[in-house]
């Protein structure tokens, strides 16, 4: 076993749209020598936004990876989008990271996407340093940016420096030194906050030497208890160099514990790129073991219907992000891996990973159907929205009655640019329908079907199969149970009924997915040789959808929970507005220089209240939403269009299924 050298970390760089993050990124890789000069956004010349829509739009979109050194540390920086609708993207990018780096604007400050970001950072306790870009732009702030931090992102920050000539050209970063007493006396006093042990020396007259405080500032930015906040410009190179340093002693690498070569390799894909001629290159970031050129692997996945599924295939190209070609990948490090033409993202090797966690961000809220302009595109349509699946599982293509296809999105600029791939990369062109929301169906009772092998002759299915749907725990989505004996029906016979109960469940009684349920199989035969898994995956539809009508389901709408800053003359207006969107306020508070409003919106109606927003309150509100729990649909639920036989129609599923 041939153990590396290096340390390695895996850094995120996220920021709301437009903060200077790619920008921020080339710096990084041309100050540390990974690139010999820098890229521009505007000229579309940087080293992460390689795709020709990202170029043009001056846009992140894809995740990419670029490495650099720091002296024995090997840093993969993670670049990834700032819009909202591309959220997925930065999901997938934050089970993989070791640390982030948050990039605001000295000028915009806090803007609605930090907040989403921060959030969850927070949440999942993530080492996060934060980079406050544009110090050299007219407009730019210092201590009232530090105040919107403390009050809207985290109160836990540690500023590391200061700023001369803010907000003109000349601006000059000047990094704190643990050396200068009164800096030392800051960061004391910013850990304090939430270190009693600390405040309780300071109370006492007994400083912390430097060396103490540095140790207790990497420790608390390690566990994500504490926040430091570097000043710069990307373009400037100003602050650069101190961020650089902080990424280098206070954001933690892979744990040494964790490069086992003894351990089963494990592992992530959290992208995939597919060239000119169809290939597929994946990138995966190994938690345990090693990896090599010529093995065959195994990939795990979780289907779109909920039942698992697995892709075998032998690597014939591996590559480690900044390493030799010929060096294996170990445990903490990414390398980009070719030969495994099904591979797709979010795909499993080995073993779930320790503390890891189900997905960052709710699913997509919106649906929309695509056809081709040309009929005769049908075929190609479909296979190239497949295709992008492949980059992005959570778009959830499904093909529809007359050659139309269903794709799930996050908003309408993720519309512009699916529309825009399909034209430039697969040369199809094509037509978006009107967006709506995407329901989700729960059983509200209990109800049971069952359908025994006639014996007598008059059979349909060589099968018996009873199920029972029930309620389940609000979260759980679907959970498959058994009242039947171990061992009453061949393996094969009993996966073929859990497997369909999963993908039937896709569509319930108005053709919307079907969460937190309990089916249990209450009732299961079949006849020697005679009987087939077939039967089984036939017949188990049939059954399922007479108990889930006699259980009754809900029709639940997707809801985004909203935070609204506005002037005070506003509310008025803005609060009929809401209400005429079928928004609930929860909560107002404020009420001398500005209020704050909070409540829960549709996630179809929300792009409407933003649009209203400014000319409300004179472009001076501040909006922020992220999707929370569903709540029942008011009135007549929804209907959407079904796929395939109806089990509720018996005669027309078993006339397709060519059993009548």
């Amino acid at each position: 076993m041939r153990t590396p050298q290096h340390r390695t970390l895996n850094i995120g760089i996220l920021a709301h749209v437009d903060a200077g993050k790619t920008s921020l990124t080339e710096r990084l890789l041309f100050d540390t020598g990974a690139i010999d000069r820098l890229g521009s956004v505007d000229a579309g010349s940087t080293r992460t936004d390689t795709g020709e829509l990202e170029r043009r739009r001056g846009i992140t979109i894809r995740t990419a990876v670029a490495p650099f050194t720091l002296g024995d540390l090997r840093v993969n920086l993670i670049d990834t989008p700032g819009h909202s609708d591309f959220i997925a993207e930065v999901e997938r990018a934050l089970g993989v990271l070791d640390g982030a780096v948050l990039v605001l604007s000295a000028v915009e400050g806090v803007q609605a996407q930090t907040r989403v970001l921060m959030k969850t950072l927070r949440r999942l306790r993530l080492p996060t340093l934060v980079f406050v870009n544009k110090t050299d732009r007219a407009g730019a702030r210092e201590a009232g940016l530090l105040a919107d931090v403390r009050h809207r992102l985290t109160p836990h920050i540690v500023p590391m420096g200061t700023v001369r000539g803010l907000g003109t050209p000349a601006a000059r970063t000047v990094p704190g030194s643990l050396a200068d007493p009164d800096f030392r006396d800051l960061v004391a006093e910013s850990l304090a906050e939430g270190d009693d042990a600390l405040l309780a020396d300071l109370v006492a007259g007994r400083a912390p030497t430097a060396r103490e405080l540095a140790a207790a500032l990497a420790d608390r930015t390690g566990r994500g208890l504490a926040y430091p906040v570097f000043f710069g410009s990307a373009l400037s190179g100003q602050g650069v160099d101190a961020l650089l340093d902080g990424i280098a002693s206070l954001l933690p690498p892979a744990p040494a514990a964790d490069r086992d070569g003894d351990a089963g390799a494990s592992g992530t894909v959290f992208a995939v790129e597919r060239g000119a001629g169809g290939e597929k290159t994946a990138y995966l970031r190994l938690f345990a073991g090693e990896l090599s050129e010529r093995e065959r692997v195994t990939l795990r996945r979780r289907e779109a219907d909920g039942t698992p599924g697995e892709h075998t295939g032998r690597i014939t190209g591996l590559k480690v992000v900044g390493a030799p070609a010929a060096e294996p990948l170990t445990a903490g490090g990414i390398a980009r891996i070719r030969g495994l033409p099904g591979v797709r993202v979010g795909d499993r090797l080995g073993p779930v990973p320790p503390g890891d966690t189900e997905p960052h961000f709710a699913p997509p809220s919106l649906e929309t159907v695509v056809r081709p302009v040309r009929p005769g595109d049908a075929a190609r349509l479909h296979s190239a929205l497949t295709a992008l699946a492949d980059q992005d599982p959570l778009i959830g293509t499904r093909a529809l009655p007359g050659g139309g296809t269903s794709v799930l999105l996050y908003g309408e600029v993720q519309k512009e640019i699916v529309a825009a791939t399909l034209s430039t990369e697969f040369g199809v062109d094509a037509l978006f329908e009107p967006s709506r929301a995407v329901f989700r169906e729960r059983p509200v009772g209990t109800g049971e079907a069952y359908e025994e092998i006639d014996r007598h002759g008059g059979h349909v299915f060589w099968a018996t199969v009873g199920l029972r749907v029930a309620p389940g725990a609000p979260g759980s989505g679907t959970v498959f149970r058994r009242d039947t004996e171990l061992g009453a029906l061949p393996l094969a016979f009993d996966r073929a009924i859990e497997e369909t109960v999963a993908r039937t469940l896709t569509q319930g009684l108005h053709g919307w997915q079907v969460t937190d349920c309990v089916v249990t199989l209450t009732r299961s035969g079949f006849i020697g040789p005679v009987s087939t898994a077939a039967d089984f995956r036939s017949l188990t539809p049939l059954v399922l959808m007479r108990a889930l009508a006699a259980a009754g389901t809900r029709v639940y709408e997707p809801c985004l929970a909203y935070e609204l800053e506005l002037p005070l003359d506003a509310l008025s207006a803005v609060t009929a507005a809401l209400a005429a969107v079928g928004a609930e306020i929860r909560a107002t508070s404020g009420g001398t220089d500005s209020w704050l409003v909070t409540g829960v919106v549709p996630a179809a109606r929300a792009a409407e209240v933003e649009r209203r927003l400014p000319g409300l309150t004179r472009g001076e509100a501040a909006w922020w939403a992220a999707p929370t729990a569903d709540r029942p649909h008011p009135g007549e639920p929804p209907a959407r269009v079904r796929t395939g036989a109806d089990p509720l129609n018996r005669a027309e599923y078993l006339r397709q299924l060519g059993r009548v």
